[in-house]
Formats: structure tokens, C-alpha cells, sequence
């Protein structure tokens, strides 16, 4: 087991690699073969769960439902070929602004 980030690239890498795997042999390559317009609702769908899970759920069913959500928001970057670094150099850039001031910029 290594840090969150090795974590999040070798699911990056598995993701990218069965992406081009048979549909019957990989659930990443069934999600990309019925496009972007199916992943996107899984992704929400696992956002629900997690909501329901955080405000009922015990914490493993939390961990849980944040493991499915993370992992399909992976497979929805995939898919647009948008490299997890570059959320992650966001999240960098975000950092030390408050909420409020990285909102209004946004906005601005």
C-alpha cells in the first residue's frame, strides 16, 4: 500500500488499460463502450449513494460509496482524456484561498 497519490495513479493506469479490454471482460471497457452519456449518469448515481451513505450509512458503508465515487469519477476523466494530475494541479492552485474567494473568482 503506498500514498494516496501511487494509490490514484496505478487506478489511473488499471483504468487506461482496461479501457481497451473487451467489454466482456472488463467493466471499464463496458462503461466506455456505452459512452460518455452512461458514465456520467453512473457517476451520479454513485454520488447519491454517497450522499445517503454519509447522512444514514454506517462508515464503512461511507467508505464505500466514496471508494465507487472516486473510482467512476476516474473512469469519467478517462474517458475525456483529462489526466487526474491536472485535478490534482487545481486542487494545488485552489489551495490557501477560501472557499469564498476561489467562488467569486471563478465567477469573476
Amino acid at each position: 500500500m503506498g500514498t494516496p497519490n501511487e494509490t490514484l495513479a496505478r487506478l489511473e493506469a488499471r483504468i487506461a488499460e482496461r479501457a481497451s479490454a473487451s467489454p466482456q471482460e472488463s467493466y471499464v471497457a463496458q462503461l466506455n463502450a456505452r459512452g460518455l452519456p452512461v458514465i456520467a449518469r453512473k457517476l451520479g448515481e454513485e454520488a447519491t449513494e454517497t450522499l445517503i451513505a454519509a447522512l444514514t450509512g454506517s462508515e464503512a458503508e461511507l467508505v464505500g460509496e466514496a471508494a465507487d465515487l472516486l473510482f467512476h469519477l476516474m473512469v469519467l476523466l478517462g474517458a475525456r482524456d483529462v489526466p487526474l494530475a491536472d485535478v490534482l494541479a487545481e486542487l494545488d492552485r485552489r489551495e490557501g484561498l477560501s472557499g469564498l474567494e476561489e467562488k467569486a473568482a471563478r465567477e469573476a
